[in-house]
């Protein structure tokens, strides 16, 4: 198995921060938010070039599918950290379960869940149509989720005000991006490897900011390796219950081998795209972004090793027969 480049671009971006955090605190005179806000604007325009409308109106159709995944994505996943909610921290730690309930509340991701679908040999036009509708619902769903429970912890958040620079920042850009896909779709078809370069460095900057912030202020001062050993079991354990839920209904509604597959993938997926950019709209500044980041970074890193060692198992089978 291949590692994961940007897997371990993430890891140099944290090292970099820890090091280096001065060019992404708040007193920098490079202004890394502006360059993030801009960067996070075109990424979406550029989402919205990618999306045909003739794809939407015939991923439509297998419906049972679709509602599977979104159930999951927005609401199985919500649920279990909320059952857990009293298992998983104390009072003082209240922060970190905050963090894994913006894990849970967060939409799948485009590219990975494409990818391994096809390696897994899935249904991959299922796999588009959920990861691309699941970005969209996600920029009025997960403000919804966090909104209830920031709001009773006293942190700073005016649902009104998210949903402006939700707006203007992402969804006016998809809506362009979509207005002029007969144009411009052509073009971004031909520079999608470039476009991909471009999505992750965005997001690495963000990331970069994130931990500058996190390391600069020492909040990560009273998370120990045992905390991050727990913080991981938790994100496998949620991993296992989500996948083997999907795959139980996935039977009972008898959907195909390429049905199972492509809602195990995308159901079980969230999108560190997504996190970093609502991370840095939803959550005010006196609020440590580097921890609310930390469970979806190894979320994130786990899944894609586990998903990625079923899809070669999957595929190979197929292939051997």
């Amino acid at each position: 198995m291949k590692v994961d480049k940007f897997l371990l671009a993430i890891l140099g971006t944290v090292l970099l921060a820890y090091f280096f955090p001065q060019f992404g605190s708040k007193n920098s005179p490079i202004p890394l938010s502006l360059i993030g806000s801009i960067g996070v604007a075109l990424i979406f325009f550029f989402y919205g070039l990618k999306l045909h409308s003739d794809k939407i109106k015939s991923g439509l159709k297998n419906w049972k599918l679709h509602l599977l995944v979104q159930l999951s994505t927005f609401l199985l996943f919500p649920i279990i950290v909320l059952v857990a909610k009293p298992f998983l921290v104390s009072e003082e730690q209240e922060l970190i379960w905050l963090a894994f309930l913006f894990l849970a509340a967060l939409p799948s991701t485009v590219s990975s869940s494409v990818v391994m679908v096809s390696i897994a040999n899935g249904n991959i036009p299922a796999a588009i149509f959920n990861a691309s509708i699941s970005g969209l619902i996600g920029i009025l769903i997960t403000p919804l989720w966090m909104g209830l429970f920031l709001q009773q912890n006293e942190v700073a958040f005016d649902l009104g005000s998210i949903y402006i620079k939700l707006s203007t920042e992402i969804l006016l850009p998809v809506f362009l991006g979509i207005l002029l896909q007969r144009f411009l779709g052509k073009y971004v078809a031909q520079c999608n490897k470039q476009l991909t370069l471009f999505d992750k460095s965005i997001i690495l900057l963000i990331i970069y900011k994130s931990f500058s912030e996190s390391f600069e202020e020492k909040v990560f001062a009273s998370v120990s390796l045992i905390d991050l050993t727990y913080l991981f079991i938790f994100d496998l354990l949620l991993f296992i219950l989500i996948y083997g839920c999907i795959g139980f209904v996935s039977k009972k509604l008898q959907f195909s081998k390429e049905d199972q597959i492509t809602a195990q993938f995308c159901g079980t997926k969230k999108s560190l795209v997504h996190g970093t950019v609502f991370s840095k709209i939803l959550f005010p500044s006196n609020v440590a972004t580097g921890i609310i980041l930390l469970p979806l970074m190894l979320f994130h890193a786990m899944q894609i090793f586990i998903i990625s060692f079923i899809a070669s198992t999957l595929g190979n089978e197929k292939g051997s027969r």
